[in-house]
């Protein structure tokens, strides 16, 4: 099975202003721009393939985490897909730092699942990506 998950923001917030200027008048109230910092507001969409099949997309609104990663997407997705192939399953993800957390490592333990082990920053190899 290849995983992986892409964050969508609802809001475009570089941090950064571009503002064209004459030297001098930083401050004037025609160069000052409001901005909302609140960034956070967003969706991260997780999808996994496997022969010819594929899973449900899981939609989360919040940040996510080794625990939500566990009980959303190995509990609810990949244990599942694991029990459906037996002991053949190979389980793909892209390194990211929910993915290594130790409760993750130890939940893919004690189901027995075998993760692949993949080159850090290779998009490119998953075929997920072109998905």
């Amino acid at each position: 099975m290849f995983s992986d998950e892409s964050r969508f923001s609802l809001h475009f917030d570089s941090r950064r202003t571009f503002i064209w200027r004459a030297p001098g008048t930083r401050y004037h109230q025609e160069n000052t721009i409001e901005r909302h910092r609140y960034v956070g507001a967003g969706w991260i969409v997780w999808g996994g393939i496997i022969l010819g099949s594929r899973t449900d997309l899981q939609v989360q609104s919040v940040t996510m985490t080794g625990h939500i990663y566990r009980d959303v997407i190995l509990e609810q997705h990949v244990r599942l897909f694991r029990g459906a192939m037996g002991a053949e399953f190979l389980f793909t993800d892209d390194n990211a730092r929910t993915h290594r957390a130790n409760i993750v490592d130890e939940c893919l333990q004690s189901e027995d699942i075998t993760r692949m082990v993949w080159p850090a920053y290779s998009p490119d190899l998953n075929p997920i990506e072109h998905v």
